[in-house]
């Protein structure tokens, strides 16, 4: 099944079983000599069935079919190294394509050892890693990516799209923008029905100020229309961004009021946060999505380390944060 969205420009909803997010829009772009098919869905059964079907009733043909990726993530990139021909190109974000080429074991080893650190409880973390979709269902294969960077543009039919680095949800993170039509294809940077997940596995980068700087980078564009990778296609694009911002004020003032408490570690943080899903506590959560909001909740206090209003120190071999004294 497909929705029209304009002339020769399409959604297909690839389902995400077990998901929250239950599904992910890829659009497909119709054009006289080659299409292109943004974002895929998982290396898996289900979701290749649907996008596969989709493209067959829109007589699109996946020998004369290139692949824009939006961002690394698995729900996104997941089926583009089955689906690309050996002439297909796939366009990517540098550190994305980085992060999709590197060696798995060595990626994750070095993102569970930093959760352990800051006190992701072990039995948890293997639980999490377990079930964590991006080591069942990411892309296999192709690497020879064509990368794109701000300004770069991709022609189809008659759509010509200005490509925009968004970094924050990933570090090589993309949205295409077409000023003529004032359509933003969003991928996961800004979405309606939910807000992006911004995690941070590392202490090498502060990705919810990326984030705040990639929401600023793209508010003046004049957009009618924002393509999201996930749930429903809508207007109110300023609006929409502003709200996002609201979100995460709010969110890092409760992390301060969290620490006001005393010193912790990101888990039991994360534990104290309120998160929009149907459990009644924290303990009930399933152990991926302890592992995302763990990730959410380093974001900000890193953010807030980088502002001055927190501080770390190691406490039983763990990191603890705590709100500085001024801050108080």
């Amino acid at each position: 099944m497909f929705e029209e969205i304009l002339p020769n420009l399409y959604r297909v909803e690839v389902p995400l079983p077990g998901s929250p997010l239950q599904s992910l829009n890829s659009y497909i772009i119709r054009g006289a000599q080659r299409s292109l098919v943004i974002d895929t869905g998982w290396n898996r059964e289900e979701c290749r069935i649907a996008l596969t079907s989709g493209l067959r009733e829109l007589t699109v043909d996946l020998e004369v079919a290139d692949f824009f990726i939006t961002h690394v993530h698995a729900d996104h990139s997941g089926l583009v190294s089955e689906l690309a021909t050996n002439v297909a190109r796939i366009y990517f974000g540098w550190a994305d394509a980085v992060a999709l080429s590197s060696t798995e074991s060595w990626r994750w080893e070095k993102q569970t050892s930093f959760a352990c650190i800051h006190g992701f409880p072990e039995e948890e973390l293997q639980k999490a890693m377990a079930g964590h979709p991006a080591l069942k269902y990411s892309s296999e294969g192709r690497s020879d990516f064509d990368i794109l960077k701000d300004g770069d543009t991709i022609s189809v039919g008659d759509y010509s799209f200005g490509c925009i680095e968004t970094p924050g949800h990933t570090r090589g993170h993309l949205c295409l923008y077409e000023p003529t039509k004032k359509i933003f294809v969003a991928g996961d940077h800004v979405l309606l029905d939910i807000t992006p997940n911004i995690s941070l596995w590392s202490d090498e980068r502060n990705p919810l100020k990326e984030y705040v700087i990639s929401l600023d980078k793209v508010y003046d564009l004049d957009v009618e229309l924002v393509l999201p990778g996930h749930g429903s296609i809508f207007k109110n694009y300023k609006e929409r961004i502003r709200e996002l911002k609201h979100h995460h004020r709010a969110r890092l003032n409760e992390v301060i009021s969290i620490l006001e408490k005393g010193k912790l570690n990101v888990f039991q943080v994360a534990s104290q946060m309120s998160w929009d899903i149907e459990y009644e506590s924290w303990d009930l959560f399933p152990a991926a999505q302890k592992w995302f909001a763990f990730g959410e909740a380093m974001a900000h206090l890193k953010y807030l380390e980088e502002e001055g209003k927190a501080g770390r120190e190691m406490q039983e071999q763990k990191v603890v944060f705590f709100v500085e004294d001024k801050w108080k």
